[in-house]
């Protein structure tokens, strides 16, 4: 393996948690007054934290969205991930093939510590991510397109940037890592390739990473 630190995004590349987010987000947004098609939610917010909804909204309507928006999202969400949530097929597998191989890796998404360890506990990656695994925007003062998070990440793992891959599946993501100075492969499951420009290569499905990465 050619890298010392794999750095996977949670929602879309360990949990197929987008579908289920993105459905709720646009049909909460929707009662709120803001029309927000499934699709719309996928355009302008998968990849990014809560508070890019928030900027969002305020640009187009000049409206705050409610005190308790992010509250409300996140219970619904939860409770969905509880009944619905799966893990990305071959993830298992490519978490099995990184401890044999004695690489180090670690999680970092643009959700909040708690969003990530509820999805881990409901699919069972919590077994494979100790705390200190895992990062979140919440932890940087920028999330993505901004690199703060994975460059908080491979620092905090020890790893210098230029020996550190991301995974990922959305183009904040792409640009992110690309800006942090490391290489990127992006999973196209969700987002199709031409919208993730400047990944350092693509893949479909999970199975695929490991020729990647060797």
């Amino acid at each position: 393996m050619r890298y010392d630190l794999v750095i996977f995004d949670n929602d879309g590349v360990l949990v197929d948690s987008e579908p289920i987010a993105n459905r709720i987000l646009a049909t909460y947004l929707s009662e709120l007054g803001h029309p927000t098609s499934f699709d719309d939610s996928l355009r302008d917010y998968m990849g990014a934290a809560v508070h890019h909804v928030h900027d969002v909204v305020l640009e187009r309507t000049g409206q705050q969205l409610p005190v308790d928006f992010d509250d409300t999202l996140h219970a619904r969400t939860f409770a969905a991930f509880e009944q619905e949530l799966q893990p990305i097929k071959g993830a298992l597998e490519v978490l099995e093939l990184l401890v044999a191989e004695g690489v180090s890796y670690c999680v970092a998404s643009s959700g909040t510590h708690e969003r990530i360890r509820v999805a881990h506990r409901r699919t069972g990656l919590d077994e494979w991510f100790e705390d200190e695994w895992i990062f979140s925007s919440a932890d940087v003062g920028r999330g993505k397109p901004a690199p703060d998070l994975f460059l908080h990440a491979a620092r905090s793992m020890g790893v210098e940037p230029s020996r550190c891959v991301v995974i990922e599946d959305s183009p904040r993501g792409v640009e992110a890592a690309k800006a942090a100075g490391m290489d990127v492969y992006a999973l196209t499951s969700m987002t199709p390739g031409d919208k993730l420009a400047g990944a350092t290569g693509l893949f479909g499905d999970m199975g695929e990473l490991p020729r990647l990465l060797a």
